[in-house]
C-alpha cells in the first residue's frame, strides 16, 4: 500500500465519505503490519468544504493549474524586479483567471452534489491568490490535497523559489526606505484587490436583485394588461346587461298597461251582461 496513492484517493472523495474511507485505509495498513503508513494515514485531515472544492478544481480541471502556476510565477519574478509595466499586465490576467476558476470550482462542486455559497467560494478565491503569491501554497494547491482553505499573502514574496534575480546596477538597487514603501504599496494593492472583489461580489448580487425585480415588473404587467383585459370584458357585459334591464321594464310597463286595459273592458263587459241579464228577466216576467 502506497501512502500517496491513499492519500490521493481519499482527497479526490466527496468530504461525508473521508473519514471512513481513512479508517478503512488505516485498518488495512495496520493488517498488513505497517503501522507507521497507518499512523500517517489516520494523520490526514479531512477537508472543508473549500478546500474540497479546489481540490475538485485541480484534479477535474488539470489543464487550468500550468496557466495559474505559470501566472504566479511570473508575478513573483515582476514583483522582484519592480516592473510595473508587467505588473498591471499580469494583474489584469490574475483577476480574470481567479474569476473564471472560481466560477468552474463553484460549478463542479454543484454537479457534485454539493453548491457552494459566496463565502466559501470567497475561501476558493483566496486559496487562489494564495497559489499566485506562495510557490509552497502552489505546491501544495496543485497536489490536490488541502485539508483547509489557504490564506492569501499581503504581497508577494521577494523571489520565486529558485527564480533568478535580475542583474541590478548599484544605483538601481532600493535601499530600506524603498522597500517599506514598497510593502505599503502592496499592502495597499492587497487591499484594492479586495475591495474590488467585494465591490464585484455586490454589483453581481444588485444585477440579480434587478433581474429578479424586471422579471417580477413584468409579471405584474402582464397581469395588469389581463385584469384590464378582464375589466373591458365586465364592461362590456354590464352595458348589455343594463340594456335588457331597460327593455324589461320596457316589456313590464307595456304588460301592466294591457293588464290595466283588459281589466277595463272586462267590468264594462261584465256590466253590460248584468243590463242584459236583468231586460231579459223582466221581458220573460211579463
Amino acid at each position: 500500500m502506497d501512502f500517496d496513492a491513499v492519500a490521493d484517493e481519499l482527497y479526490a472523495l466527496r468530504p461525508e465519505d473521508f473519514t471512513v474511507a481513512r479508517a478503512s485505509a488505516a485498518a488495512a495498513a495496520r493488517t498488513a503490519g505497517d503501522r507507521e503508513l497507518a499512523e500517517r494515514i489516520g494523520a490526514l485531515r479531512k477537508p472543508s468544504l473549500a478546500a474540497w472544492a479546489s481540490n475538485l478544481l485541480v484534479r477535474s480541471r488539470p489543464g487550468d493549474i500550468e496557466p495559474l502556476l505559470r501566472l504566479g510565477e511570473g508575478l513573483r519574478q515582476a514583483h522582484q524586479n519592480l516592473d510595473g509595466t508587467q505588473l498591471r499586465e499580469l494583474s489584469r490576467r490574475q483577476h480574470a483567471l481567479i474569476r473564471a476558476l472560481s466560477a468552474q470550482a463553484r460549478q463542479l462542486a454543484q454537479e457534485a452534489g454539493h453548491p457552494i455559497g459566496e463565502s466559501v467560494q470567497r475561501e476558493v478565491e483566496n486559496t487562489l491568490h494564495a497559489v499566485l503569491a506562495d510557490p509552497e501554497a502552489a505546491e501544495a494547491w496543485a497536489s490536490g490535497r488541502l485539508a483547509k482553505p489557504l490564506s492569501p499573502a499581503v504581497g508577494f514574496p521577494a523571489a520565486a523559489e529558485g527564480a533568478p534575480p535580475r542583474r541590478r546596477t548599484p544605483a538601481a538597487a532600493p535601499s530600506r526606505p524603498d522597500r517599506k514603501a514598497d510593502e505599503r504599496q502592496w499592502r495597499q494593492l492587497a487591499e484594492a484587490r479586495q475591495d474590488a472583489e467585494e465591490a464585484e461580489r455586490e454589483l453581481r448580487a444588485r444585477k440579480d436583485e434587478a433581474a429578479a425585480a424586471g422579471r417580477a415588473a413584468e409579471e405584474a404587467t402582464r397581469q395588469a394588461e389581463r385584469l384590464q383585459q378582464r375589466i373591458g370584458e365586465l364592461t362590456e357585459e354590464l352595458e348589455r346587461t343594463r340594456g335588457e334591464h331597460q327593455q324589461a321594464r320596457f316589456a313590464e310597463r307595456s304588460a301592466r298597461e294591457r293588464a290595466r286595459d283588459a281589466d277595463r273592458r272586462l267590468r264594462e263587459a261584465d256590466r253590460r251582461a248584468a243590463t242584459a241579464a236583468a231586460r231579459l228577466a223582466r221581458l220573460t216576467s211579463s
